[in-house]
């Protein structure tokens, strides 16, 4: 049974293993997959006992588990592989940073975030992702969804095709993160194009308002860079440690992700100020109508001012007002008024106020 969703573990002891995460029906599910440059095997382990991986073997073992928030099938997994119950806290956590950590020549522990881009609202989903690469093997731990994140490298693995199959687990690793690090420059190639969309439509005066989708992209980017920037620092982490996991003929492709997180970060921040650009742009359009507004009506003001005032005296019906026994006097004031009226305009029009 699917425990109910947690928002903390605070009061709990060290270690404790608690799902910290939304709510999901359904069941952990466990892959494993064994390789070498001639060999493949991949099924579904119905029995967590028939999990264990080891080193040993001559060749690439793979344990992937699909659901972290069964904490009963995690502490079992843990146990057959020895993993510390402080990793196995942070692999239940949804909410763990991205970090990298080294365990001697025993393990390396990997976490990070898968992100996806939710076309209908418009706004990014993270999901959990942890791994643990040892001595020619590699466990992987992914939130439940209904597709594998993976899937891609699998393929790649049963077809034969690329370097999958003729390298080590370390870069099986490399390909998984490099998998995350492709999707998240994917996302920001969206929204760097409905981004440009809103800035022509902005520059054009055809949008009428744009604030709330410039403000759900800014907090869809700050959201993303607090996802890749800890990345850029464990990944200078991992290249600057000595591991005997991590051989020397794959730190080129993990440089090379670390490069990709970079040009990722830097495309976030570039849209960052493009996007507090195009609000202060906004903002001062609507300014700019708003004086325009102002103007029109402060000028019309001005011109049916002395009208009023004309108005207000002939409206004030005293005896002893020769104007009014003028036969055509009303005819008069109507012909000063409008000439009135014109020559302001027109003196408003050549002072340029108009």
């Amino acid at each position: 049974m699917t425990p109910p969703p947690n928002t903390s573990t605070f009061g709990l002891s060290p270690g404790t293993l608690v799902y910290v995460g939304p709510e999901v029906a359904k069941d952990t599910t466990l892959k494993i997959v064994k390789y070498n440059e001639q060999y493949h095997e991949q099924h579904t382990i119905k029995q967590i006992k028939d999990c264990q991986i080891s080193g040993d073997k001559p060749y690439i073992s793979w344990l992937d588990v699909d659901g972290i928030h069964e904490s009963g099938v995690i502490e079992a997994v843990g146990q057959l592989h020895n993993i510390h119950p402080l990793l196995l806290e942070d692999i239940m956590n949804t909410r763990q940073k991205p970090k990298i950590e080294f365990f001697n020549e025993t393990y390396v522990f990997v976490s990070l975030k898968m992100l996806y881009w939710h076309d209908e609202m418009g706004e990014i989903e993270a999901e959990h992702v942890s791994f643990l690469l040892g001595s020619n093997y590699l466990i992987s731990f992914q939130e439940k969804r209904t597709g594998d994140i993976f899937g891609p490298v699998l393929d790649r693995i049963k077809a034969s095709v690329g370097k999958t199959r003729r390298n080590g687990a370390d870069y099986l690793l490399f390909s998984l993160i490099d998998l995350i690090v492709d999707n998240y420059l994917e996302i920001l190639e969206r929204m760097s194009e409905e981004l440009e969309e809103l800035e022509g439509l902005i520059l054009a005066g055809k949008h009428k308002d744009p604030i709330s989708e410039l403000y759900n992209l800014k907090r869809q980017l700050t959201l993303m860079r607090k996802y890749v920037l800890p990345l850029r620092d464990m990944l200078s982490q991992g290249l600057r440690e000595n591991s005997k996991l991590i051989g020397k003929s794959t730190f080129p492709y993990f440089r090379d992700v670390h490069d990709h997180v970079i040009n990722a970060i830097e495309t976030i921040d570039s849209n960052r100020e493009l996007l507090t650009g195009l609000i202060d742009i906004h903002y001062s359009t609507l300014s700019s109508r708003m004086n325009t507004v102002m103007k029109t009506l402060t000028i019309y003001s001005a011109v049916f001012m002395p009208l009023t005032f004309i108005v207000g005296i002939y409206g004030m019906n005293f005896d002893n007002m020769p104007e009014l026994r003028q036969p055509n006097g009303y005819f008069y004031t109507l012909a000063g008024m409008a000439v009135l009226a014109g020559g302001l305009l027109i003196y408003f029009r050549r002072r340029g106020w108009m």
